[in-house]
């Protein structure tokens, strides 16, 4: 009798992780900027076993492709295990917390928690930015092309900022301490494929300035904590006035977070979630709770989260 992957497991050779949500582009660094959530994050189960390739054996929350190969944890588990030789298998469970589509780094948590968990399991881990150009792959599958706005905060934890694909490299910015985030997610979904298809393949040159120069004000400002540069400078010209259409209310939610005292807002990722930062946790709840009395006005249902900036990536957990 054939013996089945559950017989073939290698004995203590599984890991449980906690791979968190993440906002990308952070306005003016689009597909350059992400930064990890705190308790936001969905959960994945790691197992190593003797027979060769990838098996998904278990997806929860969401309706996903159970088949390695249409699915983001599936490639990017496939390209790391090919890209390091591996001579066994894996096996995972998927348990999702963050809803597909929902633009805080759905797709990125599967690819990112598959590639860290593998990575557990070896006698000799390899680097995080190995980690990420094999996560990468799954988000294409998701997105259309390789990008690590999100992918690499999930596996780094905290603020990253990506200064080039070729070669990839990342860079962990300081921390943002005394900021606190707000999450508020419409339920609607925008396609992250969509959502790039919708913008323009050439701006003008004194938008692109304009958004070059905001985004080295916000670098500067973190290694400065310079306050009033890093509000000036969380400001997109390029994406959000094409990507905020996709968005019910966009403008009159924007508009809320001001009169609540937030001092940063805008899309997360390709949306429909939208990010605001304030300095004070009371100004975000405000902020959150009035923005869903609006929507509920509008008979649209949001689920809301008020979070700080995780500082651990992808994590073990019991």
């Amino acid at each position: 009798m054939e013996k089945t992957n559950k017989e073939l497991r290698l004995r203590g050779e599984e890991v449980k992780v906690f791979c968190p949500a993440t906002v990308a582009n952070v306005n003016c660094g689009f597909d350059t900027l992400g930064f990890a959530l705190e308790g936001i994050g969905d959960e994945m189960v790691i197992r190593k076993v003797t027979t060769p390739g990838v098996t998904i054996e278990l997806i929860t929350g969401e309706k996903l492709p159970m088949e390695a190969h249409n699915n983001v944890a599936g490639v990017a588990a496939m390209a790391m295990l090919e890209g390091i030789q591996a001579d066994f298998g894996i096996t995972m469970e998927i348990h999702k917390n963050i809803r597909c589509g929902s633009g805080i780094g759905s797709s990125a948590a599967s690819a990112a928690g598959a590639v860290y968990g593998i990575n557990q399991l070896l006698d000799t881990p390899i680097s995080n930015l190995e980690l990420t150009t094999y996560a990468m792959k799954g988000e294409a599958l998701a997105s259309g092309n390789e990008h690590a706005d999100n992918v690499a905060p999930c596996i780094y934890g905290g603020t990253t900022l990506i200064t080039g694909y070729a070669p990839l490299r990342i860079i962990a910015l300081p921390p943002m301490e005394t900021v606190y985030v707000g999450i508020l997610h419409p339920h609607i979904k925008i396609a992250t494929k969509d959502a790039r298809a919708i913008l323009p393949k050439n701006v003008p040159l004194k938008d692109a300035i304009t958004q070059a120069q905001r985004l080295a004000g916000f670098v500067a400002s973190l290694y400065e904590w310079d306050k009033q540069l890093f509000v000036e400078s969380i400001q997109d010209v390029l994406v959000e006035p094409h990507r905020k259409q996709l968005i019910p209310h966009f403008d009159k939610i924007k508009t809320v977070s001001k009169e609540y005292g937030c001092m940063a807002f805008g899309i997360s990722g390709s949306g429909p979630s939208m990010f605001a930062f304030a300095f004070a946790k009371a100004d975000i709840d405000n902020y959150l709770a009035a923005s869903k009395a609006y929507y509920k006005q509008q008979n649209l249902d949001v689920d809301t989260y008020s979070s700080r900036i995780a500082n651990e990536g992808c994590r073990q957990v019991p």
